[in-house]
């Protein structure tokens, strides 16, 4: 199944994607905007031209694994965007990922305006490969 995975942000949100046997995922894009509607509508065409059966939207939980107002509006935007798309649209905790896609950029030593171009499909990245890891167990 073809999976779309989702770093939402209010300026930048990441996009990362895996192939049909659910083994490898690679970033998509990042996409710039801080209107919503236009967001969805990017995504949902992403989600079309590469036949997205499923999305996965990074859901942002405290340490203590209790949700606050950051994950209320990221359930709101997942609603939005599976009542658009059409696709189902599941939620999986993010904790952590900025600071691994960070660690990952460290040691690839990409610095300064590449590193903020890419950090959040990286971070989608991840978010994916945590997803697709715990749906096989």
């Amino acid at each position: 199944m073809v999976i779309l995975s989702v770093d939402y942000g209010d300026k930048r949100t990441g996009l990362a994607v895996c192939d049909k046997f659910e083994m490898l995922a690679s970033p998509v894009k990042v996409i710039t905007t801080d209107d919503r509607e236009k967001l969805i509508d990017e995504i949902c065409a992403v989600a079309a031209e590469r036949s997205v059966e499923r999305i996965v939207v990074g859901l942002p939980k405290n340490m203590d694994g209790s949700e606050g107002f950051r994950a209320k509006a990221v359930r709101e935007f997942g609603g939005l965007l599976a009542e658009k798309s059409g696709i189902e649209v599941v939620f999986q905790d993010e904790r952590l990922t900025s600071v691994s896609a960070h660690n990952i950029l460290n040691a690839t030593d990409t610095r300064g305006a590449k590193r903020k171009a890419v950090v959040d499909a990286v971070s989608a990245v991840l978010i994916l490969e945590d997803y697709l890891r715990k749906s096989k167990r």
